[in-house]
């Protein structure tokens, strides 16, 4: 039990950086935030809504998770390094790929619910 409270600690340190230090992050947080009566308004079932709120929470994990990586290329060396800047590259494309994700999804969904396409 005590590993699971150190473990929600750190998260919430991590969270409270991010959310204050992170510009992408915080306006994640408002996208989510503002997903949750929006995709209740668009989604027609349980699983819809889920999708796309879901589809938030993946953008923000990836978010962290190139956040992460950066900082530990940037702990490692601040001089240019063509593996490092690979790795920040592939960290920034992961973000782009679920930006496109959040989207498609958000994009289909308005397009069913608005202009009444059944998708």
């Amino acid at each position: 039990m005590q590993r699971l409270i150190k473990a929600f600690r750190n998260s919430a340190r991590a969270f409270g950086w991010l959310a204050r230090s992170e510009t992408a992050f915080q306006q994640e947080v408002v996208l989510l935030l503002l997903s949750l009566p929006v995709g209740w308004f668009l989604a027609d079932t349980w699983r819809g809504y889920a999708l796309l709120v879901g589809s938030l929470v993946v953008l923000m994990i990836v978010e962290v998770l190139n956040t992460a990586v950066e900082a530990a290329c940037d702990a490692l060396s601040r001089e240019f390094n063509a593996d490092i800047q690979l790795a920040k590259d592939c960290g920034s494309l992961a973000v782009l790929l679920a930006v496109a994700l959040v989207a498609g999804v958000w994009i289909l969904a308005i397009a069913e619910r608005v202009g009444g396409f059944p998708l």
